[in-house]
C-alpha cells in the first residue's frame, strides 16, 4: 500500500499541474496584414467563434490594412458587435495603419489600441461607378451617408468619437496614435504584445450587455494563423499577384488563339483569368480598365488572322497600357512600380515580336504539304490529253490539264485535287526533262 501511495502522489501532482495549465488564462491572437476581403472576413469571423468556444480572455486582432471591401467589412462588424468575448483591435506594427475598412472594424471592437508610429483614418468609400455622371454622384452620396450612419452607430455603442469618424469618411482625414488617443478614437497605446496585455489587464468592457473585467496580465498567447487554403486565396487578392495573373491570362489566351489546339496555353490562361476575376471582386478595380484590357487582347488576336500591318497591334498596346493604368481605382491598392514597369515593358516587347512572327508566318507561302505544291514546276512524263503523269520535286503524280501537254514539256501546278494535280503548260526550261 505504501508503494502505491508513493506512486499515486506524484501522478496526482502531475495531473493537477497539467490540468492547471490547460485551464490557465489565455488570449487568442490573429494577424491581419492585407486588404479586407471575403477571405479575411471569414478568418476573423471564425476567430471570434473559436475564442468564444475555447474560453479566451479576449481575442486580439493585430491589424495593418489599407482597407478593403465594404460588404466584407459589414460582415465583420456585425460579428464583432454580437461577440460574446471581448475583442481588441491592435494597430501594429510600427508604420502600420488602419485605413478605410480598418476604421470601421476598429470602431466595432470593444477595445482599440495602437502601436507607436501608426495611423488610422482615410475611410471615404471608393467610387466604383465613375464620377462623371450625375447618377454616379447621387449613388456615391448614398454610399457615403450609409457609411456615416453605420460608423455613428458603432461609435455610440462603443462610446467613441463619432464626429471624427464622420470626418474620416467624408473628408478622408487620418491621424497618428497620439492624436487618436487624445480625440477618443482609441483606448490606449502599446509598444508590443506584452505591453498590450499589461495595459488591458483590469480594463472594464461591456460584452453582450454585461460588464467584464479583463485579466490579461501574464496570459498565454494562442496565435491562430490562416490555413494554407485561405492564405492562397488571400495572396491572390494582392494587387501585385492580380497583375501577374492578368498578364499570364492575356498571354495564355493569345497563344491558344494564335496556335489552335495547343491546349496548355489555353488552360493556363483560363485558370489565370478566373483567378484574376476573383481578385477583381476583392480589390477596388475599375470596370473600364478591365474592358480596355479585354479589347487589347481581342485586337492582338484579330491581328493574327487579318493582318493590318501593325494598326491593330498599336491599338492593342495603347488599349492595354491605358487599361492597366486605370485598373486599380483606389490609391491605396496599387501595383508596385518596381514590378509594374519591367513586366509591362517585357509584355509589350514580347507581344510585338510574337505578333510579327505570327503575321510573317501567315504571309509566307507554304513550302510543305499539298499547299506547298501550288506554283511549283515539273515535267510531263506522259502526254496529258487531258490526263497523264508528271514529275514534281522528284515525285510522280497523276495530273490533268485543260490543254494538251506533250511528254517532256514543263508544267506548273495550279491546284491539288485529292491525289491529282491540275497543271498548265509553261515555257520555262527545266532540268527534269528526260
Amino acid at each position: 500500500m505504501k508503494r502505491i501511495k508513493y506512486f499515486a502522489v506524484p501522478v496526482l501532482l502531475v495531473f493537477m499541474a497539467l490540468s492547471g495549465y490547460t485551464h490557465a488564462r489565455h488570449v487568442d491572437w490573429i494577424v491581419i496584414d492585407s486588404s479586407i476581403n471575403p477571405v479575411t472576413a471569414k478568418y476573423m469571423v471564425d476567430a471570434v467563434s473559436r475564442a468564444e468556444k475555447d474560453g479566451a480572455e479576449c481575442l486580439v486582432i493585430e491589424m495593418d490594412t489599407p482597407g478593403g471591401l465594404m460588404e466584407s467589412t459589414w460582415d465583420i462588424d456585425k460579428r464583432l458587435l454580437a461577440a460574446e468575448v471581448p475583442v481588441v483591435v491592435y494597430v501594429s506594427p510600427s508604420g502600420g495603419r488602419a485605413a478605410s475598412a480598418g476604421v470601421f472594424i476598429s470602431y466595432a471592437a470593444h477595445v482599440v489600441a495602437m502601436a507607436p508610429s501608426t495611423n488610422i483614418g482615410a475611410a471615404h468609400p471608393v467610387n466604383m461607378i465613375g464620377s462623371g455622371q450625375d447618377s454616379a454622384k447621387v449613388m456615391m452620396e448614398k454610399v457615403v451617408n450609409d457609411a456615416v450612419a453605420h460608423i455613428k452607430g458603432l461609435a455610440e455603442q462603443r462610446k467613441r468619437n463619432a464626429a471624427w469618424a464622420e470626418q474620416a469618411i467624408r473628408t478622408s482625414v487620418s491621424i497618428t496614435e497620439n492624436e487618436a488617443l487624445e480625440k477618443g478614437v482609441i483606448d490606449l497605446i502599446a509598444g508590443d504584445r506584452d505591453d498590450l496585455l499589461e495595459k488591458l489587464d483590469g480594463k472594464e468592457v461591456t460584452v453582450d450587455g454585461e460588464s467584464v473585467i479583463l485579466k490579461t496580465a501574464g496570459s498565454r498567447i494562442d496565435e491562430h494563423r490562416m490555413d494554407w487554403r485561405h492564405q492562397i486565396l488571400n495572396h491572390i487578392a494582392n494587387p501585385n499577384i492580380a497583375f501577374i495573373l492578368l498578364i499570364l491570362a492575356a498571354l495564355g489566351i493569345y497563344f491558344e488563339f494564335s496556335n489552335p489546339g495547343s491546349i496548355f496555353p489555353g488552360v493556363v490562361g483560363a485558370i489565370c483569368a478566373v483567378l484574376f476575376l476573383f481578385a477583381s471582386q476583392v480589390l477596388s478595380m475599375n470596370a473600364a480598365g478591365i474592358v480596355l484590357i479585354l479589347l487589347a487582347i481581342a485586337f492582338f488576336i484579330i491581328e493574327v488572322y487579318t493582318p493590318t500591318f501593325g494598326v491593330l497591334t498599336a491599338g492593342g498596346i495603347v488599349s492595354f497600357v491605358v487599361g492597366v493604368l486605370m485598373l486599380f481605382r483606389s490609391p491605396e491598392v496599387k501595383v508596385s512600380l518596381s514590378l509594374f514597369v519591367p513586366i509591362l515593358i517585357a509584355f509589350i516587347v514580347f507581344m510585338v515580336i510574337a505578333l510579327y512572327l505570327a503575321v510573317k508566318t501567315r504571309l509566307t507561302r507554304p513550302t510543305t504539304g499539298k499547299q506547298g505544291l501550288i506554283g511549283e514546276t515539273g515535267v510531263a512524263l506522259k502526254k496529258l490529253n487531258p490526263d497523264g503523269q508528271v514529275s514534281v520535286h522528284g515525285e510522280i503524280w497523276r495530273a490533268t490539264s485543260d490543254e494538251t501537254v506533250n511528254k517532256g514539256e514543263q508544267v506548273q501546278v495550279l491546284a491539288v485535287q485529292g491525289l491529282m494535280l491540275k497543271v498548265a503548260k509553261t515555257t520555262h526550261p527545266t532540268k527534269e526533262v528526260r
